[in-house]
């Protein structure tokens, strides 16, 4: 939230430039900070604005980004729901990033977070510091390449089936049509073969290919991305830049450029993301979909086809089998606990024999061959790729199954859907020293910001810091100027019977029931499990339908985007959701009145990261119960209860089932950590 209502913009656009860029690189006077300070308050510059809402707290965390950017140091800044962190880093960073010649990163996890920053927040900087160059960078896959475009065009009938040909005949109208446009803002989505023909890839679409005026997108983009003065990107992507040497434009670059500075928004996910980002991922559908690429037998389609070779064909086909008997060996080695076991923590190397080396290195040797005797410089390309595309399947498979990363936790995942597969992972079980390595040992400045990052009574944030290696950082945290005791109330219920309990469901139902009727429906309702929301989704179809309250139920069709659409737009009706609705959700206004905590959100112990996470701990000597899940669980269920305040106007209650708030000693912190406001205990 910005210290700006949203409501506000067209009247800022009719202000007269604010401007707080008085200094000048290399000229002395008011210190970033001091600037800030005064910038955001009472009398300041942005309170030339009628719209502007004064907030002590959005003054303060403006003030120590300036003095972080500044004084090149890492900040870490909790600033809770209704402070308007987005303005308060921005403000600064936008300013120094225009008066120091340097460019600002602003990280984030979700997409709405970046759209807010890019089509709200960011116009409303502008009008506050002068006009400045911003950019919304996207992975580069979500790019069309024109050229990779006209080049499958021209070999249609060789590479693509009937069904593929007429989708591809609907992209080129498509691209005329927008031809600034994305994969996100497409009205179809293509398959994902076709698309892996014609998206931006480092292969082909190059400075050199894609000269300015060729109409590419992703280069034009990149362009554009030199230039900016501030640029929006998410998580994964900003893990994918620091360590491709082919995205990175510079040698001598602080981050990804030479003296840039990072902002990390939502950063209670980074360790997750960073743990993503360093491990290994090797599926049996993408080995599937790189062999299909050459050949498929089922289409008799491919870059082989193309190019006529039939010995090379016929060790696509024997490749295949191959990954499909590796792959259901690695299954039936792995104990998946019944039919819908998704993962499998593997402890010892080879797990099997590496049966699928050879084939992918000899299916890769014919690519490159026929590429180096390809008529087009785009065919000579395309094969050149898919070569070392399996040859990176080929190392990763090897590094899976020798285990070959010391402090990594191996593990196999099986999809449970129509289509099957195996997936095998690794990751790191502590991230803390390779991200104290990146962002917080060499001077750099960055800062960390979410509305939850602290455990109980913690001010100095030390859970977090620890688990991201920032023990040196600064740490502060910011209250929410709202006020808990008039907007909220919370419930709590002392009895229930434990989930096993042959009663528990119909106790749930009742007592999800009787919430629901307090507010009229209007209601997150999120669980910790999806079995668990299926049954209770169920059971209270007939009570919503009875009420005439619409029960929207994650999982059951219809897209999350769409669903949070429907319950903004249908007042009183219910949303049951898991993981993804308890963050990066928000609904201000009476359409959520009420968030029903079914269970406190402990992680699932027996998944292979959170398992390596907790054998770790105690590794060391420490209470992994007390030092990971129990913080773990706050963190999350902070996130879940801070969907219903969004706004100082509104108001709502929270209702958590789960009697251990009230019951286990560790309660106490569950209770430490959330808002002040009025509590009722109920039977």
């Amino acid at each position: 939230m910005s210290g700006i209502a949203p409501a506000c913009a067209p009247a800022i656009l009719n202000l007269s430039m604010i401007s707080i860029l008085e200094a000048t690189p290399g000229a002395t006077g008011p210190s970033l900070a001091d600037r800030m300070h005064l910038a955001f308050s009472e009398d300041g510059k942005l309170a030339e604005s009628p719209q502007f809402e004064f907030r002590p707290q959005q003054q303060q965390m403006a003030q120590l980004v300036g003095d972080a950017l500044e004084k090149n140091r890492a900040l870490i800044c909790e600033a809770a729901t209704g402070v308007g962190k987005s303005l308060a880093y921005l403000v600064p960073a936008a300013t120094y990033a225009k008066e120091q010649g340097r460019k600002a990163i602003i990280c984030t996890h979700t997409i709405n977070l970046q759209e807010q920053l890019i089509h709200k927040d960011i116009p409303i900087v502008k009008k506050i510091v002068g006009d400045f160059h911003a950019e919304l960078l996207k992975g580069r896959n979500n790019y069309l390449c024109p050229t990779r475009l006209k080049n499958a065009f021209s070999n249609t009938g060789d590479l693509f089936s009937t069904s593929e040909a007429a989708e591809l005949q609907l992209i080129m109208e498509w691209q005329r049509e927008h031809p600034h446009g994305t994969l996100s803002e497409m009205d179809f989505t293509p398959g994902a073969r076709l698309w892996s023909m014609v998206r931006s890839e480092a292969h082909a679409c190059t400075p050199r290919r894609c000269p300015p005026g060729s109409g590419c997108v992703y280069q034009d983009v990149r362009r554009r991305m030199a230039a900016a003065d501030v640029l929006v990107l998410n998580h994964t992507l900003f893990f994918t830049l620091l360590a491709s040497a082919e995205e990175v434009l510079a040698d001598d670059a602080n981050f990804i450029f030479p003296r840039d500075f990072v902002i990390i928004d939502e950063a209670h996910t980074i360790e997750n993301i960073a743990a993503q980002a360093f491990g290994i991922h090797v599926s049996e559908s993408s080995v599937r979909f790189e062999l299909g690429r050459l050949y498929n037998p089922k289409t008799r389609k491919g870059f082989f086809q193309s190019v006529g070779d039939s010995d090379a064909i016929r060790e696509v086909a024997q490749s295949i089998g191959a990954a499909e008997a590796f792959f259901r060996e690695a299954e039936d080695r792995c104990k998946f606990t019944g039919p819908y076991g998704k993962e499998f923590r593997i402890r010892d190397a080879d797990l099997v024999e590496n049966t699928l080396a050879l084939p992918l290195q000899r299916v890769a040797n014919f690519a490159l061959k026929a590429g180096d005797a390809a008529k087009s410089e785009g065919q000579k390309l395309e094969l050149h790729d898919i070569a070392k595309r399996l040859t990176a399947l080929r190392t990763g498979l090897g590094a899976f199954l020798d285990q070959s990363e010391d402090g990594h936790v191996y593990w196999a995942e099986r999809s449970t859907g129509d289509t099957r597969n195996l997936s095998l992972h690794s990751a790191p079980i502590d991230v803390s020293p390779k991200l104290e390595e990146i962002f917080f040992a060499g001077g750099k400045a960055c800062v960390f910001t979410s509305a939850t990052l602290g455990v109980g009574d913690d001010e100095q944030l030390g859970y977090f810091r620890k688990r991201v290696g920032a023990q040196k950082a600064r740490a502060t945290s910011i209250e929410s100027p709202f006020n808990f005791q008039k907007q909220m109330k919370l419930y709590l219920v002392k009895k229930m019977p434990e989930p096993k309990d042959a009663t528990y469901a119909e106790a749930m139902k009742e007592k999800i029931e009787h919430f629901l009727k307090l507010s009229q429906g209007r209601a997150f309702v999120l669980f910790t499990s999806y079995s668990q929301l299926t049954t209770m989704a169920d059971l209270l179809e007939d009570f919503c339908d009875d009420h005439d309250w619409r029960l929207l139920v994650q999982g059951r069709g219809m897209p999350r985007h769409q669903m949070l659409a429907e319950f903004k737009r249908d007042v009183h009706s219910i949303l049951f959701g898991t993981d993804s609705f308890w963050t990066g959700v928000d609904v201000p206004g009476e359409a959520l009145s009420n968030v029903i905590i079914t269970r406190l959100p402990f992680a699932v112990p027996d998944h292979p990261v959170v398992a390596s996470r907790l054998e770790h701990l105690e590794e060391q000597g420490l209470n992994s119960f007390s030092e990971y899940s129990v913080p773990e669980a706050i963190l999350k269920l902070r996130q879940g209860v801070g969907r219903l305040i969004r706004t100082q106007k509104d108001k709502g209650m929270v209702a958590i089932l789960d009697p251990r708030i009230l019951t286990k000693p560790y309660g106490r912190a569950f209770m430490a950590s959330l808002p002040d406001c009025p509590v009722e205990i109920v039977g």
